[in-house]
């Protein structure tokens, strides 16, 4: 079972951050990214490998609740990148301090000089990457509908026309939504309302109990997610071209992406990475991008955003 985790369950309706009526969804998730985004704009003052390696330590900030990359259970951090963050401290000569965030503030903490990365679960997006340069991808981002085991009403994209969707607020998955608008859109369809919430457990227990129709999320914790409890929840259609996630760091750190570039190398040649892999996610990624993504070009072209 997923670990039981500080806000799942709750039994009093959803707790979204906003809710989008169906006909005004581009111009409102345009306006909520920006707002999310607004404090990435500010200029990275991250600290790059000299000034690290001067300071004698590195601080990461990862997140406590996004299984299968990090979690929490019976009190300790837990997932691919708990396991990746000793695998770094073995690494490094360096102390690798860090710091668990909530997800909704985490970038934004990275991008304001707080921490020197983020080691979490982190999808490439436009967005980020106006802010951020990626390490080479880890895992598959391509996005998947959510759906209750025992939904029949569900079985391709047109099914999903017209129904509640739950999905993560500020979350490359709401800013890839307009993919599926123009998905329903050319076959008649259209989006329904759209609830954001804070964190996926929360959106989860509300579409086991019939708050939502279904929810959208990455390839990795849908597997995960449906492996763990296929009484409860069922893999719909995919909602998204192709995705990646990787580990965000301040573009102003040119020589911390080298670096990080260099580990995750390291563990793609002693066999680590692919052990990881298909502990946490069930399967290895062996023909991902080798090289860090650092512009949206790029990005657009690796995951044929542009065809």
């Amino acid at each position: 079972m997923l670990p039981t985790t500080r806000n799942a369950g709750r039994t009093k309706g959803p707790i979204p951050s906003h809710c989008f009526p169906k006909a005004r969804f581009s111009k409102a998730i345009a306006a909520t990214i920006a707002g999310t985004l607004m404090s990435l704009s500010l200029p990275a003052l991250a600290a790059d490998l000299e000034e690290i390696q001067e300071r004698g330590y590195m601080e990461v900030a990862t997140e406590d609740n996004y299984a299968p990359f990090n979690f929490i259970e019976g009190g300790d951090a837990k997932g691919f990148n708990a396991d990746v963050l000793e695998e770094l401290r073995d690494y490094a000569d360096f102390e690798i301090r860090q710091e668990i965030l909530p997800w909704t503030g985490l970038l934004a903490a990275v991008s304001n000089d707080q921490y020197d990365m983020a080691l979490t679960g982190a999808s490439v997006s436009d967005e980020r990457l106006r802010v951020f340069n990626y390490t080479p991808p880890y895992a598959s981002a391509q996005h998947f509908a959510i759906k209750r085991a025992d939904d029949d009403s569900i079985s391709d994209v047109d099914d999903l026309s017209d129904k509640t969707v739950g999905v993560q607020a500020g979350s490359v998955l709401l800013s890839r939504l307009p993919e599926l608008e123009t998905m329903l859109e050319d076959d008649g369809g259209e989006l329904g309302e759209v609830v954001q919430y804070e964190s996926y457990p929360e959106a989860f227990a509300d579409l086991a109990n019939g708050r939502l129709d279904y929810v959208i999320d990455s390839a990795v914790p849908v597997n995960t997610l449906v492996a763990s409890k296929p009484d409860v929840f069922a893999k719909g259609p995919a909602v998204s071209g192709a995705g990646y996630v990787s580990w965000p760091v301040p573009k102003d750190s040119p020589e911390l992406l080298e670096y990080m570039t260099g580990f995750l190398e390291h563990l793609k040649e002693n066999g680590r990475l692919a052990e990881l892999q298909e502990k946490w996610f069930g399967e290895s990624f062996p023909n991902l991008p080798e090289k860090p993504l650092k512009s949206v070009e790029q990005f657009h072209e690796l995951a044929g955003l542009d065809d």
